[in-house]
């Protein structure tokens, strides 16, 4: 069952790319991830209210405020943003690169990093000016440069919420913050696209968008979450980590055959360094966490 678990993990979750790139077609990107996280916040916090589970105290509030900035706010709704400008593969490889965020930000702090890391890095590094190679004439398109631009900043304030997450860890339930944060996060982002006039009337949001959000909030958000935790808490962390370098190649392959999504060799190669590269970068973080 925990195989089965990962392995509906590491299939659904690149889905939500293509679901997310479906959506933000027919509505602003924005509005769509705030509604996404409004439902699928209130999902968790009405299971857990009818749990009658205990809600968090003091400064617990803080840190679910900052994390539902980091993690949801401007990394889900940037990252959603992002797809609506470039590929939902490119997006997906992209949204992987966090752990080297997670190292430049370690080495920045002055921390030793591990010469495997460091490695790693170079790696990746090397595997993205790959896959950009075929894209340079693109960056003299806005509209790819801006993508391109959130989607990165969406990775980084991610490591910023994993770097939090790690260092405030507390006694409260994770889960339950999980959705507290979703929700939270949903005021956040619709609040801004209510002041700012870049919603539209919810009654002009299509069907198409409404069956994305839907996929998005059950499969995505929920399901595959289960999932997610059932095999993190019954496999070894390098097996349940697997999921992170097959999303990207799901979300790349099924881009280029439902999208007509470029799939190049060069984008290939590429794709396979980067990943190769943040295998050796999870793999020393993790052999120095033990």
């Amino acid at each position: 069952m925990p195989i089965i678990a990962l392995c509906w993990v590491s299939f659904f979750w690149g889905t939500t790319w293509l679901a997310s790139k479906e959506g933000v077609k027919h509505m602003p990107a924005l509005q769509l991830a705030g509604i996404r996280q409004l439902i699928a916040g209130s999902l968790y916090v009405a299971y857990f209210i009818y749990k009658k589970a205990p809600w968090p105290k003091g400064r617990q509030w803080k840190t679910i405020f900052i994390l539902s900035i980091l993690n949801f706010a401007l990394s889900n709704g940037l990252s959603t943003w992002g797809v609506k400008y470039i590929s939902s593969g490119l997006g997906a490889i992209l949204a992987a690169l966090f752990p080297l965020w997670i190292v430049i930000i370690t080495l920045f702090r002055g921390e030793k990093i591990a010469r495997l890391a460091v490695f790693g890095l170079a790696i990746s590094f090397g595997g993205i000016c790959i896959i950009f190679y075929e894209h340079l004439s693109d960056f003299f398109i806005p509209d790819f440069r801006f993508g391109i631009g959130i989607s990165i900043i969406a990775t980084i304030t991610w490591a910023f919420g994993t770097l939090y997450t790690k260092k405030k860890a507390a006694s409260f339930n994770p889960y339950f913050s999980l959705g507290l944060q979703m929700f939270l996060s949903s005021i956040i982002i619709l609040a801004v696209t209510g002041a700012t006039g870049t919603g539209v009337n919810i009654t002009a949001i299509p069907a198409i968008s409404w069956w994305a959000i839907g996929y998005l909030v059950i499969v995505g958000s929920v399901l595959t979450f289960i999932a997610f935790i059932y095999a993190l808490q019954n496999l070894p962390p390098e097996i349940s980590s697997v999921y992170a370098y097959i999303n990207p190649i799901v979300a790349v392959l099924f881009g280029a055959l439902i999208f007509g999504e470029s799939l190049t060799f060069a984008i290939a190669l590429g794709g396979a360094i980067t990943l190769s590269g943040l295998y050796l970068v999870n793999y020393a973080i993790r052999k120095a966490r033990l």
